[in-house]
């Protein structure tokens, strides 16, 4: 017979003593970022070897001698910039850009001129050509008005595409043109690619057709003022506009969305725009209202002493943050390092929360920027675990006819062919009858490149193969 012992040992053996461990670990990523935070010398641009501190700080100066044409890029940069390089970017002009040039002296200092082919904030500011896909250039669904935003505007310039939430576009231009523009259908100037659409109804009409709007929907407490770009606005326009969204008594939160606070520091440090800008916060406060900037920050090189001096001006008028919503662009920011790299430098330098990453929208000549849905996922995967949680970005895909979702909420994924659905949980203004809307999926597309020989095979069979020669 076995006899069994249920007892509990009353004096179990000590615990081993704990393993000390000193030094740093070995990381995947290894944090602090290498990068010096710097304002870097102007004066070794040839273009602007002769221009002072004033003059870089002016904000006049910098919308004076914003580059408009590759002669001007070229001047700027003068033997530092490879003859193929501006034949290409000149031919892109001409061919495939959805953008025209338009770019600050600022933006283009913060470029490595030793190595402007692959420098990143080059890749999506000044696309060439020989960066584009040579198959497969557009994806067969890619659209001007990618997000179908001009379908959704209850009166012209206000999307109302989420419940509670609109857009407001104020104007169609910005200090600085990027590449990738989502709303590359209606901002800028035309170019040979695109012909734009214009706002039809007179921007001060628009303007009280918009508040009229939003006096008159209850619903509405979240309003983006956006465009194109605030920076482009005159303060006492956006004042007086911002003013009296302030006065609706629905209204709870307002974004104010401005890459030129990165692109155009310049801009948000005049005092006449402060002024302004600190009577709105000193309203939004004394209303209960929160109000913040939003930016777009794509590299970490971009964030400089300039734009964190805007960032604590803007902070210490009272806004509530200052938030940088993001693109993902291969070749500039898809990778681990690249993304805390820009994150950290966000945070621990410019003083600006990470909130969004985008996935890059469908947009026509847009496939050599975009990443595939599970590129995307694994990428918040190894972000996680190393910014504090609040300021962790999430990533996100734009679904045209739903909206922002979390990569991880897909539905359901044909890695194979680059299939993606999604569901939604609300009606757009142009789903008011739609009895499916909310049972239905919607699709969203890969990169074709990214896919599998088979997937591309498959893609040929069914929509053709765009080439650009």
């Amino acid at each position: 017979m076995v006899t069994v012992n249920n007892s509990i040992d009353p004096s179990p053996s000590p615990a081993a003593a704990p393993t000390v461990r000193t030094g740093r670990l070995p990381q995947p990523y290894e944090y602090p970022p290498r990068r010096e935070f710097c304002e870097p010398d102007w004066r070794r641009l040839p273009g602007y070897r002769d221009v002072t501190e004033a003059e870089w700080e002016s904000a006049l100066w910098q919308r004076k001698n914003t580059v408009k044409s590759v002669a001007e890029l070229q001047r700027a940069f003068g033997e530092l910039i490879p003859e193929d390089l501006v034949e290409s970017i000149a031919r892109d002009q001409g061919e495939t850009a959805t953008m025209s040039l338009l770019i600050p002296p600022q933006m283009l200092n913060v470029m490595n001129e030793r190595d402007l082919w692959n420098d990143p904030v080059r890749r999506y500011m000044l696309p060439a050509h020989r960066d584009r896909r040579s198959t497969w250039c557009s994806h067969p669904y890619a659209e001007r008005d990618s997000l179908h935003e001009a379908e959704m505007w209850a009166v012209e310039g206000l999307t109302h595409r989420y419940p509670t939430k609109v857009l407001a576009e104020l104007l169609s231009t910005c200090p600085q043109y990027c590449g990738h523009c989502t709303r590359m259908d209606l901002v800028g100037n035309d170019v040979p690619a695109v012909t734009k659409h214009r706002f039809e109804i007179p921007q001060k009409d628009r303007y009280a057709r918009i508040l009229g709007y939003l006096r008159k929907t209850p619903s509405v407490r979240d309003v983006v003022v956006s465009g194109g770009d605030i920076a482009n606005v005159p303060i006492q326009v956006l004042e007086d506009f911002v003013s009296q969204l302030l006065d609706i008594e629905n209204i709870r939160d307002i974004r104010l969305a401005s890459k030129g606070l990165q692109g155009l520091p310049q801009h948000f440090l005049q005092d006449s725009v402060l002024a302004g800008l600190e009577r709105l916060a000193r309203k939004a406060w004394s209303r209960g209202v929160d109000i913040a900037i939003h930016t777009h920050v794509n590299h970490a090189s971009q964030v400089t002493p300039l734009v964190a001096r805007a960032v604590r001006k803007l902070l210490g008028l009272g806004f509530r943050d200052v938030r940088n919503q993001g693109v993902l662009l291969r070749g500039v920011n898809a990778t681990q390092n690249d993304l805390l790299d820009l994150c950290f430098t966000l945070l621990d330098h410019g003083h600006i929360m990470p909130y969004y990453f985008y996935m890059c929208d469908m947009i026509p000549n847009a496939e050599h920027w975009r990443v595939a849905v599970w590129e995307a996922q694994e990428l918040q995967h190894d972000i996680m675990g190393y910014l504090p949680g609040f300021a962790t970005p999430r990533i996100v895909c734009d679904v045209p006819f739903v909206g922002k979702r979390w990569v991880h909420q897909v539905h359901d994924y044909d890695r194979e062919r680059g299939i993606s659905h999604w569901t939604k949980n609300y009606r757009t203004g142009i789903e008011v009858a739609d009895a499916g809307a909310l049972e239905r999926t919607y699709a969203y597309y890969d990169p074709i490149d990214t896919l599998p020989p088979s997937g591309q095979e498959w893609w040929r069979q069914h929509s053709g193969q765009p080439v650009v020669s």
